[in-house]
């Protein structure tokens, strides 16, 4: 099973590059159309999103099917949703604004599209950063799952970034809330069972405890 497990995470690390590959393939040849940076923009801020519902696709995949072996692939998905998160940024900094600090903060600022998806990559930062075993051990387990449910929000800042950036046709960021919508539904759902069956098992202590006490 481990190899197995080796040779699917080597398949997705390479199948993961690939919108980077095509980008980068589409430039070369001058294939991006008549606004490039655009295009790169728009591809990067989309594989982010994607990345991100795809690493928010793994706990509920693993409760539907059984295989815990998806756990493995959570934190590599999620550290390529950083990354085209990161390609989106700079894209943004250096191809579009040229370093123009002045800029950028009025965009921040003024276009209410911008402040989400800044805010957004902002908290995406210290959740690549606390990826790591060692930092799990360092935080310990509740405070590191604590500040990794910032993913949540992370992906409603992501939606909302897309949906007020597209001015027309709503179709692709309608989708990725809807994605969005039924994947923090199916995490209520099993939080809510979870309590349940907490509370249930401490009514049922006391009774436990006087039959043992008989």
């Amino acid at each position: 099973m481990g190899a197995r497990i080796a040779w699917i995470k080597a398949a997705v690390f390479v199948l993961a590059l690939c919108p980077l590959a095509r980008l980068a393939v589409g430039a070369f040849a001058g294939a991006l159309g008549a606004n490039p940076i655009e295009a790169i923009t728009r591809s990067t801020g989309t594989w982010t999103l994607s990345f991100l519902l795809i690493t928010l696709c793994v706990t509920p995949l693993r409760k539907l099917t059984g295989w815990n072996w998806l756990l493995r692939l959570r934190r590599m998905l999620g550290l390529y949703a950083f990354f085209y998160a990161v390609l989106h940024f700079i894209t943004y900094v250096w191809l579009d604004q040229f370093f123009d600090l002045g800029a950028m903060v009025k965009d921040v600022v003024k276009r209410p599209f911008i402040t989400a998806g800044f805010t957004s990559f902002l908290l995406l930062v210290p959740l690549a950063a606390t990826s790591t075993s060692a930092m799990v051990k360092k935080l310990g387990a509740k405070k590191w799952l604590a500040l990794h449910r910032l993913v949540y929000a992370v992906g409603v800042g992501g939606v909302i970034h897309y949906w007020w950036l597209v001015k027309r046709d709503i179709t692709q960021p309608a989708v990725y809330a809807a994605v969005l919508v039924v994947l923090l539904g199916l995490r209520l759902l099993y939080y809510a069972r979870e309590s349940a069956a907490t509370a249930v098992a401490r009514r049922r202590e006391p009774a436990l405890r006087a039959t043992n006490q008989r």
